[in-house]
């Protein structure tokens, strides 16, 4: 079902390989792109994958949502899982790329239950993995 206020679908195979993060944790992250008017996967990252295999998997130049499984350890030596949506918009993409990502991401977001830590990120400083540290906890 395409987006009213933006045309933009989402695949269902996007909402399955989320489910398939979320629940049965078979991948550490997944990468999606807009492509024909439609929220498509880009790239999946097993759960061996580092952040910095996330990082790399996310172009440097185009506009892409992602979600990203955090495992972390808290202060009292408890084992947590964090999911973030990150928003990535570089500036140097096209102008018009960003206004279709940005126009799309609140109803893509809602496709995704279970989504619970939120980033923007239009510069790689603003992921990087200290920030996805704080935000955890």
């Amino acid at each position: 079902m395409a987006n009213a206020a933006s045309g933009m679908a989402v695949s269902d195979e996007c909402k399955l390989k989320f489910l398939e993060l979320k629940t049965k944790r078979n991948y550490r992250f997944i990468v999606f792109k807009i492509e024909n008017q439609e929220v498509v996967v880009d790239k999946l990252g097993s759960p061996q994958k580092t952040y910095d295999d996330f990082l790399a998997a996310i172009p440097s130049d185009e506009c892409r949502y992602a979600v990203f499984d955090f495992d972390f350890t808290t202060d009292e030596n408890c084992q947590k899982s964090k999911i973030f949506f990150i928003a990535w918009s570089p500036d140097t993409s096209i102008v018009r790329n960003k206004m279709v990502y940005a126009s799309s991401k609140d109803r893509f977001k809602r496709e995704l239950d279970g989504i619970q830590v939120e980033l923007q990120a239009t510069d790689p400083s603003e992921m990087s993995f200290d920030i996805i540290k704080a935000r955890a906890f």
